[in-house]
C-alpha cells in the first residue's frame, strides 16, 4: 500500500492507495512540523488517528513532504517516528518545497510556497536551489499565514484597525492579552496560532487598512525572495503554491506586474497534483 503525505504546519493531507486502480483513501490530521513540534506531539498526531491505525501494517511505501523537513535532524526525526509506527514501510522524507515543485512542474521553474509559512526556490529540472535560508516565522516568512496573523494583531493592538472591523475581530477571536501572550509564548505551535488570524484579513480584503497589510507582505516576499531569482525568471515560469497564495493572487499579480513579472499558475492544494505523479511513478 502506497501512502503519500503533504504536511504544512497547520494540517497534513494523507492519501493511501492499495493498488494502481484503487480509489484513494484521504485522511487529514494536524500538521507535522518537526522544527516546531516535539517528538511526543508528532507521535501523538499520528497514533491518535483511527484511520491511519487501520492501515499502518499494510503500508509498504511512504512519501512524506513536510514543512520543517529541511535539515538532517528534522528529516531523521520524522523518519524515526514513521519507522516505529509503519513497521513494514520504506520511507522517503523530503521538505515541502519539493512537494510544491512536483505539484507544479517537471521542468525548470521558480516555485513559491505561501501557506502557514513561506518559501521560494529555483528548480532546474532535477534539483532545488535556494538563495535565502528558511529561518522560520520569527525572522522571515513574509506574506505567509503567520506573518499576516502577526501584522493583524499588531494592527489591532496599535489601535489602527477600523472600528467596524475591530468589533468583528473581537467577536471572532479570543484576544485578551493573557490569552494571546499564552498562545504566542507558551504553546507548541505559535506559527500555526498566528496563521489562524489570516483568514480574517482576506475576508475583509476590500478595507483599505487590510488591503495595505496584504500589499506590504506580498511586496516584501517578492522583493526579498522572488527577486533573488530575477535572472532565472528571464527564462523560466513562476509558480505559486498554498492557500495564502491562492487567496492573495490578485494582490500577487498586481505586485508582480509592477516589477515586470508574471505568475504562470496558482495551486491551492499541491497534494492533488502530487499524488497523481507519485502514483504513476510507483505502480
Amino acid at each position: 500500500m502506497l501512502l503519500i503525505a503533504d504536511s504544512g504546519s497547520t494540517k497534513c493531507d494523507w492519501v493511501l492507495f492499495e493498488n494502481k486502480d484503487a480509489a484513494p483513501i484521504k485522511i487529514r490530521t494536524k500538521g507535522l512540523n518537526p522544527s516546531v513540534l516535539k517528538k511526543e506531539t508528532l507521535q501523538n498526531i499520528i497514533s491518535e488517528n483511527k484511520q491511519l491505525l487501520n492501515y499502518k501494517d499494510k503500508v509498504s511505501s511512504i512519501h512524506f513532504y513536510g514543512a520543517g523537513c529541511n535539515t538532517n535532524n528534522t528529516i531523521q526525526l520524522i523518519s524515526t517516528i514513521f519507522s516505529s509506527y509503519f513497521k513494514n514501510a520504506k520511507i522517503d522524507v523530503k521538505e515541502d518545497t519539493m512537494a510544491a515543485v512536483k505539484a507544479s512542474t517537471n521542468s525548470a521553474a521558480v516555485v513559491c510556497i505561501l501557506g502557514t509559512g513561506s518559501n521560494c526556490c529555483f528548480f532546474d529540472g532535477n534539483q532545488i536551489y535556494q538563495k535565502v535560508p528558511a529561518m522560520g516565522y520569527m525572522l522571515m516568512d513574509e506574506a505567509s499565514g503567520n506573518y499576516f496573523g502577526k501584522e493583524l494583531l499588531k494592527c489591532y493592538y496599535y489601535n489602527q484597525m477600523p472600528e467596524t472591523l475591530k468589533v468583528l475581530f473581537e467577536e471572532k477571536f479570543v484576544i485578551s492579552e493573557n490569552e494571546v501572550i499564552s498562545k504566542l509564548y507558551q504553546s507548541d505551535a505559535p506559527n500555526k496560532y498566528l496563521a489562524e488570524f489570516a483568514v480574517f484579513l482576506f475576508e475583509n480584503k476590500h478595507d483599505s487598512v487590510m488591503k495595505n497589510i496584504i500589499n506590504k507582505g506580498i511586496k516584501k516576499f517578492i522583493d526579498n525572495q522572488i527577486l533573488q531569482f530575477k535572472e532565472e525568471l528571464k527564462f523560466v515560469p513562476l509558480y505559486f503554491v498554498g492557500s495564502i497564495a491562492y487567496y492573495a493572487q490578485d494582490f500577487i499579480n498586481e505586485a508582480l506586474k509592477e516589477r515586470g513579472l508574471r505568475a504562470a499558475r496558482f495551486i491551492k492544494r499541491p497534494i492533488e497534483n502530487l499524488i497523481y505523479k507519485i502514483k504513476e511513478e510507483t505502480f
